[in-house]
Parts: C-alpha cells; sequence; structure tokens
C-alpha cells in the first residue's frame, strides 16, 4: 500500500511540476464527471485489446491522511499472458505490471495520469522489451486521447 501510495503522491505532484518532467508523465483532463471517465477509460482499455484486472480504492489511504477526496482509483490492466510472460522472464518488471492509471476528480473534471511506459525502455534496455514498452506507450497515448475527447 505504501507503494501505491507513493505512486499516486508522484502522479499528482507530476500535475503541478515544470514542464520538464512532463515527459515521464501522461495526463489527461475529462470534462467528464468521475464515473463517466471511469467508464470511457475502461472502455477504452478494453477496445486497445486489454483486461482490466482490478480498480482499486486509494481514497481511503488519501482521507487518513488528511486529503479531502472520495473519488480517487487506480486501474491496473493489461494482457494477461503478456504480463503472466513477463513476470516470469523480467521478475525485475513485476512492479510495473499490470499498467496502472491513477483517476481521480479534480473539481467538474477528472484526470487520469500514468508514468510514460517508454521510460523503462531506458532502464530495460533488452531488445525483446523495446517493442513492447513502445506499444504499450502508443496505446495509453490512445487511450489517453479518448478519454480526453470524449464528452
Amino acid at each position: 500500500m505504501k507503494t501505491l501510495f507513493r505512486f499516486m503522491l508522484v502522479a499528482v505532484l507530476a500535475l503541478a511540476a515544470p514542464l520538464a518532467a512532463a515527459d515521464e508523465m501522461l495526463i489527461a483532463r475529462s470534462g467528464q464527471d468521475f464515473e463517466e471517465t471511469m467508464s470511457t477509460l475502461q472502455n477504452a482499455i478494453v477496445r486497445h485489446g486489454y483486461t482490466v484486472a482490478r480498480v482499486q480504492r486509494v481514497d481511503i489511504g488519501l482521507t487518513a491522511k488528511g486529503y479531502k477526496t472520495d473519488k480517487y482509483r487506480v486501474v491496473f490492466f493489461g494482457k494477461p499472458a503478456e504480463v503472466s510472460m513477463l513476470s516470469g522472464k523480467y521478475p525485475d518488471l513485476i512492479p510495473y505490471l499490470p499498467i496502472s492509471v491513477a483517476i481521480f476528480a479534480e473539481g467538474d473534471n477528472t484526470l487520469i495520469s500514468t508514468a510514460r511506459p517508454g521510460v523503462l525502455a531506458e532502464f530495460y534496455p533488452e531488445p525483446e522489451l523495446q517493442p513492447i514498452f513502445m506499444r504499450w506507450e502508443k496505446d495509453l497515448a490512445a487511450i489517453f486521447d479518448e478519454v480526453r475527447e470524449a464528452r
């Protein structure tokens, strides 16, 4: 839970970070309310060939730390066979599997954010992994575009 909380904190701080750090994150703002954005996000994930593994509430931990929010979740998703193969062959990747996207309400908007998978390519230079990371990044960019453009 501490690692997840740290990830959420980094995602939130990234929203206020200078543009220099923005290239390490994918962030989208939706004009839809939280529930509609959650539905749009999950549908876009499935349309791109992924399976939603789980949706984890984070707001309970944030409330305990003094934050006032009731709409904060992390959506975990991937391709089960791919996640299984990668975690077996590259156990160092397990902390990054499955892919996760933070979703949270901010006033009348909802934001989604995640770390760019392409950044992993710098730390895991194995030739077999490069196309996987690039595909994840391309798919996430398309998913984020769908969420951003949904009305």
